[in-house]
Parts: C-alpha cells; structure tokens; sequence
C-alpha cells in the first residue's frame, strides 16, 4: 500500500510534466476531465488534483494498451508470430492504400 501511495503523490508532483509530455492537447484533457478550464489551471499550478480527478486525467491520456496485463500482451505476440508464420500478412502499400481511402471517406462523411 506505501508504493501505492507514493506513486500517487509522485503523480501528484508532476502532473504539470506529465501532461506536457501529454501526445494530447491541454484544451482535450481539460474537456475530457470536466473541469473547468480556470478551475483546472488553479489546480494544476497547486498541484491538488483529486484522486478521482487523477484517474479521469489518467484515463484520458494514456493509451489503451497500457491497461492490458502481461499475458495480454504476450498472447497477442504470440498470435501474431503465428499469423506471420501462416502467411496471414497484409503488404505494406496495401494497408497505407486503404488507410488513405478509409481516410478520405472519413473526410467526405461516408
């Protein structure tokens, strides 16, 4: 539980880096976290978030796959080292290709 709670106040301390380091913009986070943006800059120079609001920025920018466990992980690898062994492939050209078209649609409102 002391691990757990220095991680917490090592959190704390830094959110003003953590954020900045952040891959989103700070006007998302702000919107994600329903804070008010005065009220989240208060907080962010004080450095007295909550926990719960923490956990609200937490889960607003860090990636998905950091929540997957060990065995997650290593499961996925392993299925696709199987699907490069049997060929299952997709050649690079090919996926920018329909990753430009998906793109476009997305774009047009299709």
């Amino acid at each position: 539980m002391i691990a757990e709670i220095e991680k917490y106040i090592e959190i704390q301390n830094n959110i003003d880096e953590i954020l900045k380091n952040s891959p989103f913009k700070m006007s998302y986070i702000i919107e994600k976290s329903g804070i008010k943006k005065p009220t989240f800059f208060k907080k962010l120079k004080e450095k007295r978030f909550t926990p719960e609001e923490l956990l609200i920025i937490s889960k607003t920018i860090e990636p998905q796959w950091r929540n997957e466990t060990k065995e997650e992980i290593l499961e996925s690898l392993k299925r696709s080292e199987e699907d490069f062994r049997n060929g299952r492939t997709h050649d690079y050209r090919e996926v920018i290709q329909a990753t430009k078209l998906r793109l476009e649609k997305y774009k047009n409102g299709n």
